[in-house]
This record gives structure tokens, C-alpha cells and sequence, in this order.
């Protein structure tokens, strides 16, 4: 039994080398405008992350599979990947100087066993002038990001405040994905790594 980590991310995928616990990062091909947003963005981000499961159980139907999404919400929006720069520009005008939420869904398939949660975290973004935002997007990497920012490295640097998880926002919230992984029978307690 294998473990299959269906994301693209290379996000997640480091998060989840932190264990040494062997897995396989294959990316779901499920396609996300197909779902809507309808208000709650803990359920679109977990209606997200099963999608993205099921997509891969058929071809993986011995494995564990693990899959996640995260979105960005403000004022009752839904900031996905920005499509280009000037979307993703506009993103960071809206959320400047501003609190938002980052929420991350977790689901674990194991054959008939269908496990799901979330997290929740809230970012203080600084104001920024239209320069800062610019000089960002010339530095950091942002299109395959929702709300076309990133927490790690010099990507926090918009970033004033986080009440919550950190990873949560990086993409695979560590404390729900152990949680998770345990009911499937994953232990990440007996996979941390040596000295």
C-alpha cells in the first residue's frame, strides 16, 4: 500500500517530506472551475480536495490517497490562482492593509474510507503601494498560488500578522493531515526522521 499525494505542489510536496515516509506525488487531472463557490469556503475548498481524490481512486484503488486545496477568502470572495499578472495584481490591491483567511482542506481516500477536514488561518496583510506589489511579482512566484501570494521565504513579506497554522497557508496544514492520515492506518509520528 503506497501512499499517493495527488497535488501538483511542490508546497505540499515538501511539507510532506519532512516525514520519512516513502510516497508518490501524482497530480490529479480533476478541473476546478467546475466547481462553484457558494458561500462557504471551507466547503468549496473540502468539495475541492474530494474532486481531486476521486479523480485519482480509480487508478489507485490499493493506495492511500492524499489531496488538498487551499483558497483565500475576502469579503465573501473566493481568491483562487490568479489567471496573470494583472489579475494576480489585483489580488494584492484588494488584500492590502487588510485581514483574510486562508483555508485548507485535507482528504484522505483509502478504499471505502473517506476521511475530510480543514483549517482555518488569518493573515494581516501591510498596506502596499502599487511599487511594492510590482517589485513582489517581479521577485516572488505567484500564478500557481491563491491570492497570488506565498507565505515561504521572501514571499511573506506582505504579510504583518498569521493567527493560525503557517503550513495552512503554505498548503497542506500539518496537524489536520496527521489527524487524517491516522484513521487511514499512517502514523506520522513513526516516520519523523532521525538525527
Amino acid at each position: 500500500m503506497r501512499l499517493i499525494l495527488g497535488s501538483q505542489s511542490p508546497r505540499r510536496k515538501e511539507i510532506l517530506s519532512f516525514f520519512a515516509i516513502p510516497f508518490v506525488q501524482i497530480p490529479s487531472a480533476f478541473d476546478e472551475n467546475t466547481v462553484p463557490f457558494r458561500g462557504n469556503p471551507a466547503e468549496y475548498a473540502q468539495e475541492l480536495s474530494l474532486k481531486k481524490a476521486q479523480e485519482l481512486a480509480p487508478l489507485f484503488s490499493n493506495d492511500v490517497i492524499l489531496t488538498a486545496d487551499t483558497v483565500v477568502y475576502f469579503q465573501n470572495n473566493i481568491y483562487n490562482k490568479p489567471r496573470d499578472k494583472t489579475e494576480a495584481f489585483e489580488m494584492l490591491k484588494t488584500l492590502s492593509g487588510q485581514w483574510h483567511q486562508v483555508f485548507t482542506a485535507v482528504t484522505v481516500l483509502k478504499k471505502d474510507l473517506c476521511l475530510s477536514g480543514f483549517e482555518e488561518t488569518k493573515i494581516l496583510f501591510h498596506p502596499l503601494t502599487d511599487e511594492q506589489i510590482r517589485l513582489y511579482h517581479q521577485s516572488c512566484e505567484f500564478l500557481d498560488k491563491a491570492g497570488g501570494y506565498a507565505i515561504q521565504q521572501a514571499g511573506s513579506i506582505p504579510i504583518a500578522r498569521i493567527e493560525g497554522c503557517y503550513y495552512n497557508v503554505m498548503g497542506l496544514p500539518l496537524n489536520t493531515t496527521r489527524e487524517l492520515l491516522l484513521k487511514a492506518g499512517i502514523d506520522l509520528w513513526k516516520h519523523l526522521n532521525p538525527f
